[in-house]
């Protein structure tokens, strides 16, 4: 039998085409690479821009900015900036903010601080002629740019020039939106408050007066009817009072003749059982009270209504004298229920009346 012929190794039995086993990486080894990659691709990105100057600013004086805003050598200076030799410095009041100035807040504090005082000058000038009084109503533009810098030299902000300027421009600017515009005799073109902010602006003492002079019957006759309420509420308490006292003043009455009657019982010959109406009086009143005839004259108007006190007239000395005597049996002191409410004199008033209506009639004996 004919041989056959040996097998061929394996390597022998692949295609011509196909790639040798060990020509491309696996993925473990791919993925490294690309890792590899990336990192190199950052590190050269960041060493391209830490070496990278940055574009200089055009000098602001030379070249304005619109002559070179498209420039390729220089980037254009901001505005509320200045840019010298390539550097970028922002005014006062404004600070960097990459490739710009932003307000820092100072100007504008201080354009409104100065605002709102320009604008309580002027309308208080206005308030002051709605008043009467001499004032000026009208500024014009160079007054209200003089007007400011007096504010700004009392209130300066710590501000150079270039800010002082720009809150310039900003109150004035303000000034126009606020105030009204008028023009003086000679045609120029001027400033005034509003009206009704001015009318705000005045005194109390001004608009009270102004009010009363709008209202003059209203006021008038609110005074008249307040005076005549017055009156009323016066007279109401004076008579209260007076009948407050006149009843005080009567049960003090009482207490003495009862005291004297109740002496003139027991046998004391130096008293008597009446006693003159003009000597109670004087003696129950202070000097104050005895220019008042009303008083006792309710004094004597509650005498006659108490049926215990007998008054007849009576001859002393030769003159007709009226008398009060006690007619009761009983002690008021006992009876009475109202001792509390007011201030009475005590029984030694009585005492010392009687002594001294005693006197006065030895004296009396003594004359004739």
């Amino acid at each position: 039998m004919p041989r056959r012929p040996a097998p061929l190794p394996s390597s022998r039995r692949r295609g011509a085409g196909e790639p040798p086993p060990g020509l491309f990486p696996d993925r473990e080894d791919l993925l490294r690479l690309l890792s590899v990659l990336a990192i190199a691709t950052a590190v050269a990105a960041a060493c391209s821009l830490l070496n990278r100057r940055p574009e200089p600013f055009c000098d602001s004086p030379l070249q304005p900015p619109h002559d070179y805003a498209g420039g390729d050598s220089c980037q254009p200076c901001p505005h509320n900036g200045r840019c010298v030799e390539g550097k970028l410095e922002c005014v006062q009041g404004f600070k960097r903010h990459g490739t710009s100035c932003i307000e820092d807040g100072l100007l504008s504090q201080t354009a409104t601080k100065i605002s709102e005082l320009l604008q309580l000058r002027i309308c208080d000038q206005h308030a002051r002629a709605l008043c009467g009084l001499p004032a000026k109503i009208l500024f014009q533009k160079h007054e209200v740019l003089d007007t400011v810098d007096h504010l700004l030299s009392k209130n300066p902000a710590g501000l150079n020039e270039d800010g002082i300027q720009l809150v310039k421009v900003r109150v004035l600017n303000s000034a126009q939106g606020f105030f009204e515009t008028a023009f003086t005799s000679n045609k120029a073109k001027a400033f005034r408050c509003p009206e009704l902010v001015a009318e705000r602006h005045r005194p109390l003492t001004c608009q009270v007066r102004q009010w009363i002079s709008r209202n003059i019957i209203f006021v008038t006759t609110f005074c008249i009817m307040l005076a005549a309420l017055l009156r009323i509420l016066w007279i109401i308490y004076w008579r209260q009072t007076l009948s407050n006292r006149a009843e005080q003043i009567y049960e003090q009455v009482c207490e003495i003749l009862e005291d004297n009657a109740i002496n003139a019982k027991i046998g004391n010959s130096d008293c008597e059982p009446w006693v003159v109406a003009s000597w109670l009086r004087d003696h129950l009143l202070v000097p104050r009270e005895r220019k008042n005839a009303f008083l006792w004259k309710k004094v004597e108007e509650l005498i006659l209504e108490d049926s215990r006190i007998h008054q007849y007239p009576k001859v002393i000395k030769g003159e007709s004298k009226v008398v009060y005597e006690w007619q009761a049996s009983g002690s008021l002191k006992t009876k009475k229920v109202q001792g509390a409410r007011v201030k009475t004199r005590t029984s030694g008033g009585g005492i010392k009346l009687a002594e001294e209506m005693a006197g006065a009639r030895e004296q009396a004996a003594h004359a004739i």
